[in-house]
C-alpha cells in the first residue's frame, strides 16, 4: 500500500525491452532499498530486481505495459517515486495500491491563480470511482477531485507544493497518464455493479 505522497523524484536512466516486458533502470536518492521492495513508479507497484549506485532497476511485465504509459517511457524521463506505506505510518494522502486502472490523457490546462487545473480524460473504471472532492492518483500522486467535466473525465488542481516537488507541472495537454481511482469508490462501484443497480 502507498499513500499517494511523492517521497522522491527520480529519473528514468534506461529503458529496454527484455523477457516480453521491459526493463526500467530509474535513478534515486534512497539507501538501503532491499531487492524485492515494493516501489511505486509512477503510481505503478513495481519491484526492485536490481541494487545500483544512486538507482535501482524494475522490469514491468507484459500484463501492466497493456495497462500503463511505460512502454513510452524514455532515458530521461522524470518519475514520481514512493517506497511503499509501514505499519504505523502517517497517512497524509489516501489510500492507494498502486494497482494502476488505466491510462487518461490531458485535455486541458489551465492556470488559475497559484494553482494549475488538469482537465484529464479517464476509462471507465476511473470514472465510475471518481466523485467530486473524492480522491484519485495521477501518475502516483494523490490528489482531490475538483470536478466532473463530462462522463468520462476528471479536473484535478495542482498546488504549488506538488509543482514544486513532482513533474506533474512538466505534463502538457495530450501526454498520457496513469491513473488509479479511488480504492473505496471502486469496490462500491463494483458491489452497486453485482446487484445491477
Amino acid at each position: 500500500m502507498f499513500t499517494g505522497l511523492v517521497s522522491a523524484v527520480g529519473t528514468v536512466r534506461s529503458a529496454r525491452a527484455a523477457d516480453g516486458g521491459r526493463t526500467l533502470v530509474i535513478t534515486a536518492p534512497w539507501r538501503g532499498l532491499a531487492l524485492g521492495e515494493s516501489v511505486a513508479v509512477d503510481g505503478a507497484c513495481l519491484t526492485v530486481m536490481r541494487r545500483l549506485r544512486g538507482a535501482f532497476a524494475v522490469h514491468v511485465v507484459a500484463t501492466s505495459l497493456e495497462r500503463t504509459a511505460f512502454g513510452n517511457y524514455r532515458a530521461g524521463r522524470r518519475v514520481n517515486l514512493e517506497r511503499a506505506l509501514r505499519a504505523g505510518d502517517r497517512l497524509g494522502g489516501h489510500l492507494v495500491q498502486g494497482h494502476v486502472d488505466g491510462v487518461g490523457r490531458i485535455r486541458r490546462i489551465v492556470r488559475q491563480a497559484d494553482a494549475l487545473l488538469l482537465d484529464i480524460a479517464v476509462p471507465r473504471v476511473v470514472a465510475e470511482a471518481s466523485v467530486r472532492l473524492g480522491s484519485i492518483t495521477v501518475d502516483g500522486v494523490s490528489l482531490t477531485v475538483n470536478a466532473l467535466k463530462g462522463r468520462n473525465a476528471v479536473q484535478v488542481s495542482l498546488i504549488p507544493f506538488t509543482l514544486q516537488h513532482t513533474p506533474l507541472g512538466d505534463r502538457r495537454v495530450g501526454d498520457l497518464v496513469h491513473l488509479e481511482g479511488d480504492t473505496i469508490g471502486k469496490y462500491v462501484a463494483a458491489c452497486l455493479a453485482r446487484r445491477g443497480e
